[in-house]
């Protein structure tokens, strides 16, 4: 039994994970690595082994960072099944199909430039049509039944409260009369978050693979950070300036929306417009709506007593580009979430363009930043950002809100491991930067756990 990392190995995104038992190969995640823009095409492109030869696909969850590369996978001669969750299969199809139109979209604004330049044309990683292949790949599996993936290799989905249908794996592998358990976290969720039921914690494993996202810092607590949200929202509207929030179309959104909604009910703010502009939320909003199984008690209290859970009678939910546009000539207070949450494409990029020089207004961040992104920029508080290749001075205020994070603080993850104290043989640490990863690195140490932290390509035998 063997795990090759090629991906969100010391770092956060581009999550794969290769485990090769009985001769047979399936592959944990398949997402694509975000960063520099010059280092993520090669680095997407080449994914350190040959598609051909996976036997199957195990996905925790529909995020671009564990599922964007599929479509590339498929493209690339993958035949087998992609094992998740009925509402991750459900996400991921209408996530792909985006990520593939910007891959295109990308591409074609790249090649204007090579053209300029006297270079050759690029080609997408993959396109709409590619990404749109993928769907029939998945094989949807419940909560807590356990199926098997390859000989060898059985798998249960459980909780992992992060987004909608995502999932930690256990997965129990034999070989040659050897057993073994190995318990993939995937991205673990928070407690007591809007929605979602809490994460399911470890209870027997002898090898445990987790995430780092935020192993170095504790979160504010949930209400906390509420508070805060509703704050931003009020003096904001007391300025009389637009809350600009570049927000992930799948998970932040529905989170916030969630929010505003209770805020706006409890009379905590003032009845303003919300308007969530981008079709791909707005279609995963809908999804969300379907997958009322994935909700935890509260949220069902609210649909047996006929409220609206994620405020569609109150939110206004943009899908066209001329909607989007209008947006410009309206003037009065309002909150605007757009994707992508990291401010690299898409529509928000427009309203930062358009509001960012304004001081009435507020650009506000709530989930965590990739290095080198325009949101990282703007979390750090950047005096002049660039967008579109122009450079504009930042005079709305800047507020972060870290309390929204759908990932578990350095507390909760220490908690996690832990649960397997005395049990784990080892612990594989990945999906986090080395800032993140050390310090709970060096916790779980402190408390006796064997821990690796694996480079890129490293492999490690059972």
């Amino acid at each position: 039994m063997r795990i090759t990392f090629h991906g969100a190995a010391r770092t956060v995104t581009g999550s794969r994970h290769l485990l090769e038992v009985n001769g047979h190969r399936v592959l944990l995640e398949c997402g694509l690595y975000q960063g520099r823009r010059k280092d993520t095409y090669e680095r997407n492109l080449h994914c350190g082994f040959n598609p051909r030869s996976i036997d199957a696909v195990v996905l925790s969850h529909a995020h671009i960072d564990h599922s964007g590369n599929l479509p590339l996978l498929v493209k690339n001669g993958y035949e087998g099944p992609i094992f998740a969750t009925s509402a991750t299969a459900h996400l991921a199809n209408i996530m792909l199909l985006d990520s593939g139109h910007i891959q295109e979209y990308d591409v074609k604004y790249l090649n204007k430039k090579r053209r300029r330049k006297g270079l050759p044309p690029v080609d997408p990683l993959y396109t709409i049509e590619d990404a749109a292949r993928v769907a029939e790949h998945f094989i949807s599996m419940p909560y807590n039944y356990t199926f098997e993936v390859v000989p060898g290799v059985r798998a249960r989905f459980v909780d992992a409260g992060h987004i909608l249908g995502s999932a930690a794996v256990v997965l129990d592998l034999e070989e040659k009369g050897q057993k073994v358990r190995l318990w993939f976290s995937g991205d673990i969720g928070r407690r007591h978050i809007p929605i979602l039921r809490d994460p399911v914690l470890p209870d027997r494993a002898d090898y445990l693979l987790m995430e780092s996202t935020y192993g170095d810092k504790p979160h504010r607590d949930v209400q906390a950070a509420f508070n805060e949200l509703c704050e931003v929202v009020r003096r904001t509207i007391k300025r009389g300036g637009k809350v600009i929030v570049p927000s992930f179309a799948v998970g932040r959104t529905q989170e916030l929306v969630y929010a505003l909604h209770r805020m706006m009910e409890s009379g905590d703010i003032p009845e303003i417009p919300i308007i969530v502009d981008s079709p791909l939320a707005v279609n995963a909003s809908e999804i969300y709506h379907a997958h009322q199984e994935c909700y935890n008690e509260e949220a069902r209290k609210m649909l047996l007593r006929g409220d609206d859970v994620l405020g569609f009678g109150r939110v206004t939910y943009i899908r066209s580009v001329e909607e989007s546009k209008a947006l410009n000539d309206r003037h009065e207070p309002m909150v605007i979430l757009s994707a992508s949450g990291m401010a690299e494409t898409g529509r928000i990029l427009h309203h930062l363009k358009n509001n960012i020089g304004d001081p009435r207004n507020t650009v506000l961040i709530v989930s965590w930043q990739a290095p080198y992104t325009l949101g990282r920029r703007l979390a750090d508080r950047e005096p002049v950002v660039r967008i579109f290749g122009e450079e504009y001075e930042v005079r709305a205020e800047v507020a972060t809100i870290n309390g929204f994070s759908a990932h578990a603080g350095r507390n909760a993850l220490i908690n996690y491991a832990l649960r397997l104290k005395g049990q784990a043989k080892r612990v594989f640490i990945v999906h986090g930067e080395p800032r993140g990863a050390e310090p709970l690195i060096e916790a779980l140490r402190e408390h006796g756990m064997k821990v690796e932290y694996p480079n890129l390509n490293d492999s490690f035998t059972f």
